[in-house]
């Protein structure tokens, strides 16, 4: 459980960083990206673990389905931002 923490934090510094620099627009910052990273991993997560389970078994799946969430986390955030 603990390790699984650890991992989405590890993969949320990395992800969040990326996910600010695939959409458009400025970060939300050091802070900010990584907590969007974070919470875009689970939302990654969840939702490749209905559409193809076990595609996060190795840590390069686990980034590519993170980043996936992330990605769509910020692109609504910026959406709503605009409105």
């Amino acid at each position: 459980m603990i390790w699984t923490i650890i991992v989405y934090i590890v993969v949320g510094l990395i992800v969040g960083w990326l996910a600010g620099q695939f959409v458009r627009g400025g970060g939300f910052g050091m802070v900010g990206d990584i907590i969007v990273g974070i919470i875009g991993g689970i939302i990654g997560g969840w939702i490749f673990g209905y559409i193809w389970p076990g595609f996060a078994a190795t840590f390069v799946g686990w980034v590519i389905d993170s980043l996936i969430g992330a990605i769509i986390l910020v692109a609504i955030i910026r959406a709503v931002k605009r409105a």
